[in-house]
């Protein structure tokens, strides 16, 4: 509360409005106005910047100190009153001899903060040592007073402190013009090192200066000018500032301090004082602050003093309005965990709702119960104590977890819960023959598989690896074998993988453990005897965390797989009824070990014809139906299909076919909407003109002789291009004759016209898009694919002498190669063979044996020839970019130096393949399949494989040996014979 006491004013004219009665120290006071401040007692409101300005002066009634308000009070010595008063009253002035108003040349102080009000304390610093010496003679001399003026700011943005520290450092007129003029005359209260503390007492202005070190200068006492005590607007505007300053105390809490020590210490309290009071208090900047300080008329003084503490009003509000905000927030934050945790108490009591353990412990027991017949003893064990263990953690505890996250998986396994499988053999080969053309090896392992099953009862789990290269649907059947199956099917690739922990899991003491890849497939398919393809397991990594092939070992085992053990779960998991596909492009590349385990079925690349059954059947069906388009819009020729698989998608697999095919019918697509946008704008002026020339035409009947007329028109139009769809325009145009013969009966003529116009719309769009039919063959094919990329691996239609074809192996398939044998120079002595064509290791030593063994041979044939002593010789492979290795080219290069020894070229149409050894044997080559192909692509004839793979060759189809002549040589010299022999003779 906002206490002043006064024994010496008295506001007479407010008295009939605010009655006063104020005590101070036991003594009535009458002032009115104090009377009204009397109700802010209590609040608080401590300012921003009450460093400057913590105390405030004593009542201005102690001696000569006092103000001239109170020196007049002081003088009636005879007031008992009054004496009580100054005897009662707290003084921390010091005694002076001289009077305030007598002081006319001071010492000036500089305050860079914030002026000093009359009636306020504050404390300063004193950093120039001339200045605070002169300071404390000043007080020893009993004329303890100073000038104390406010600092101007500089024009150049200067923080704080360096302002602060630029006066310091200023003497004479510099820190003179940094000066307002306008200051506070002070009294020295106490010197306690350079720590000075002031006491305002009245307003005073520097007129000249009288020394420069330390600044002295002399000023003028300035008196308030004289004003209306009784005048209305002062009233109101002193009114108004106490009303606000009331409002200001209600909101804060922080001017407590202020406002007791002012109630104790000031001595009356009038307009001009509640006006610096008010100003004082204020939390305004300095410059507002110094304009208070300057204004000598009391209303315009009011005026501003109302402004200030009107803005710490609004900054008071905002202030409680964002307190209020943090609090309610908060508050509602805990209240709603205040009822969160009651209502939990209540369900609890009540038996509606159990804690957290008991819930999770109903849980996994409710979804272990339906299987709990089928599941292995030892798995029920652990779960049991895994349950207990649960019941005595704490909820908040990192190991309560850990044990609820094992017991989720352990329960969500499907321990003993098995598919029913299909049995159904014919069923199956429906299956399987319904997403996949050819791949007879793999369906026929699987129908055993399914026989096997059905005359045990039950099915074990098998390990295949399918093996070839990319795009002959090895992974795709997968899906299609456990269709047929009737099991689910999971499929998860181990293409890069070089952790252990993604097969067999982690440990369950690492933070964000989880179980290995075939515990979570066992969890997502629900089943104990899914199908699991592996694909890509020729690609395995191998890194820091563990070598993930060896780690496979015991899942693909047949006789460990019944006991896999997870390091998650740390119990034996059955796998023994899991059917593994493996999937890899190049079995070389699979472990020895791991490779043991598993039933290899080869998948070799398709012929051109099982190309064409596949694009046919399947590709070209599911992109049709990708791209929203019906058959009788398209129509792609079997040459078309035929020159594409030839000169664009040569490889084993058809991705790249499938590929080329979606490319032709997204052009075809976008073809087929072009034309439509450019028709759209046409159709509405085939509508509009129709009712015209009904209507010229007065009668029904010649109206209907135009629709048949236009209707058979378009009919005989469509006809040459489409029979059936001239059918249908047909039936279309009979129906709109009877609608026509309906609507001649009724009184509406014009209903009819409309209902054949719309009769002549439906014509229309049927006759266009019978019309866009799209038709792709051989002549137009490279619109859409562009140019070929394959040409004819034939270079030669007769290899001329040197030059002999062979057959190759390569990841797209099959492809034949040439042997290219050219004579360099001759010379005695100068017998050597120089390599080219990019050969690896194995197929160099293959020309180096070539060589030796030609040699013999010659001999053998023509001793007196002696070529390859003195001919030096270049053997080339094409192409030169084509890495090539391998034993199989070896009789090849024989018949090419052959031929060119003997100065004869081979037989046309003739491609051979065979390892060589020094004595002339021939030995089995690989990919007898692939090389078939490929000689049959290149239009070969006659064909010479080694006898050990005359039943590789037996295991052809017969549409892939159809038209070969095939010979089988265990000797080259049957070679010789079949290369170099006469044709009757072959």
């Amino acid at each position: 509360m906002l206490k002043v006491l006064s024994h010496s004013c008295r506001f007479k004219t407010l008295t009939p409005i605010i009655p006063s009665t104020v005590i101070r120290h036991g003594t009535e006071s009458s002032t009115p106005l104090l009377r009204v401040l009397n109700s802010l007692r209590g609040f608080t409101r401590p300012n921003p910047n009450s460093s400057q300005r913590a105390f405030f002066c004593t009542d201005s009634s102690d001696g000569s100190d006092s103000p001239p308000a109170v020196e007049a009070a002081a003088a009636k010595t005879a007031d008992g009153e009054a004496n009580a008063a100054e005897s009662n009253s707290s003084s921390a002035m010091v005694p002076a001899v001289f009077k305030p108003e007598e002081c006319f040349t001071v010492l000036a102080l500089p305050l860079p903060h914030r002026p000093l009000f009359p009636g306020f304390y504050m404390p300063i610093y004193v950093k120039d040592p001339k200045l605070l010496a002169a300071l404390v003679e000043s007080r020893k001399r009993q004329a303890p007073y100073a000038g104390a003026f406010l600092v101007k700011e500089e024009l150049d943005s200067v923080k704080a402190s360096e302002t602060e520290k630029n006066v310091y450092e200023l003497k004479g007129k510099d820190l003179l013009n940094r000066l307002h003029e306008v200051g506070t005359l002070a009294q020295i209260s106490s010197i306690q090192g350079d720590q000075v503390i002031l006491i305002g007492h009245r307003r005073l202005r520097i007129t000249e200066m009288v020394n420069e070190d330390p600044l002295t200068v002399k000023v003028d006492h300035l008196k308030d000018k004289p004003y209306d005590k009784d005048d209305d607007v002062i009233k109101a505007t002193s009114f108004e500032v106490i009303s606000t300053l009331r409002d200001v105390l209600k909101t804060s809490s922080l001017w407590r301090d202020h406002v007791q020590t002012y109630t104790q210490h000031i001595g009356d309290f009038n307009y001009p004082r509640l006006a610096d009071f008010g100003a004082a208090i204020s939390g305004a900047n300095k410059i507002q602050c110094q304009q208070v300080l300057e204004e000598l008329d009391v209303l315009k003084r009011l005026q501003l003093t109302l402004e200030l503490v009107k803005k710490e009003m609004e900054i008071s509000k905002i202030q409680e309005s964002i307190a209020k905000a943090i609090e309610e927030k908060i508050s509602g934050e805990q209240r709603r965990y205040l009822l969160n945790e009651q209502m939990k108490a209540i369900k609890k009591e009540l038996g509606l709702e159990t804690d957290d353990k008991t819930a999770l412990t109903a849980k996994f027991r409710e979804r272990i119960e339906p299987n709990k017949d089928k599941c292995p003893p030892h798995v029920l064990q652990v779960i049991e104590e895994e349950l207990t263990k649960l019941q005595l953690l704490e909820a908040s505890s990192s190991e309560f977890n850990v044990t609820r996250n094992y017991l989720d998986w352990l329960t969500a396994l499907p321990w003993g819960n098995y598919s029913d499988e299909n049995f159904d053999v014919i069923r199956a080969q429906k299956i399987l023959d319904e997403d996949h053309y050819g791949l007879t090896d793999v369906k026929e392992r699987i129908l055993e598989f399914i026989a096997v099953g059905k005359l045990r009862g039950t099915s074990q789990g098998k390990i295949i690896c399918l093996s070839g290269p990319p795009g002959v649907g090895k992974t795709s059947i997968g899906r299609s074998i456990a269709r047929a199956l009737n099991r689910k099917f999971y499929r998860f690739s181990v293409g890069g993988l070089s952790d252990v922990a993604e097969i067999k899991g982690h440990r369950r003491t690492y933070i964000g453990a989880m179980p290995g890849k075939m515990v979570q497939c066992l969890k997502n398919v629900g089943t104990a005897n899914p199908l699991v393809l592996i694909d890509e397991i020729d690609k395995l990594g191998r890194g820091h965390a563990g070598d993930p092939a060896s780690a496979m070992l015991e899942l693909l085992d047949p006789e460990q797989n019944a006991n896999f053990l997870d390091h998650y779960l740390d119990v034996p998991i059955d796998l023994s009824k899991v059917l593994f596909v493996c999937t890899a492009n190049v079995v070389e590349m699979i472990p020895n070990p791991l490779l043991d385990r598993m039933e290899v079925i080869a998948i070799a690349g398709y012929i051109t014809d099982e190309k064409m059954h596949i694009a046919r059947d399947y590709l070209e069906k599911a992109t049709r139906e990708a791209c929203g388009m019906k058959p009788e819009q398209v129509e792609v020729t079997d040459a078309a299909l035929l020159a594409l698989i030839e000169n664009y998608c040569r490889e084993a697999g058809v991705r790249n076919l499938q590929k080329q095919i979606e490319k032709i019918y997204r052009k075809i697509a976008l073809q087929l909407v072009r034309q439509d946008a450019s028709k759209e704008p046409s159709v509405p002026v085939v509508v509009v003109e129709e009712p015209s020339e009904s209507k010229a035409n007065s009668s029904i009947g010649p109206s209907e002789t135009v629709v048949e007329e236009e209707s058979q028109h378009m009919a005989e139009e469509v006809e040459g291009s489409n029979g059936k769809t001239a059918k249908t325009l047909e039936s279309t145009t009979a129906e709109t004759d009877l609608a026509a013969e309906k609507h001649q009966t009724s009184d509406d003529q014009h209903d009819g016209l409309e209902h054949m116009s719309e009769a002549e719309k439906i014509q229309d769009s049927e006759a266009n898009k019978t019309a866009e039919k799209v038709v792709v063959d051989e002549s137009n094919l490279s619109d859409y694919v562009g140019k070929p990329v394959f040409h004819a691996e034939r270079i030669y239609d007769q290899t001329p002498v040197g030059v002999v074809m062979g057959l190759a192996w390569t990841a797209m398939g099959g492809s034949t190669l040439y042997i290219e044998t050219t004579l360099v120079e001759q010379g005695e002595g100068k017998g050597s063979l120089h390599l080219t064509g990019q050969l690896g290791d194995v197929m160099k030593e293959s020309a180096q044996i070539a060589h030796t063994v030609t040699r013999a041979i010659l001999l053998e044939k023509e001793p007196d020839n002696n070529f390859f002593a003195n001919t030096k010789l270049h053997l080339h492979v094409p192409a030169g970019a084509t890495p090539k290795d391998g034993p199989s080219a070896g009789c090849t290069m024989i018949t090419s130096l052959l031929s060119l020894a003997m100065n004869k070229p081979v037989k046309k149409d003739l491609a051979m393949t065979g390892e060589v050894t020094l004595t002339g044997k021939i030995l089995p080559i690989g990919g007898v399949k692939e090389k078939t192909i490929a000689a049959r692509r290149s239009d070969v004839k006659i064909i010479i494989f080694p006898s050990a793979n005359r039943r590789d060759f037996d295991e052809l189809a017969p549409n892939v040996k159809e038209g070969l002549d095939v010979h089988f040589v265990d000797d080259y010299s049957q070679i010789y014979d079949l290369a170099f022999g006469d044709d009757k003779k072959s």
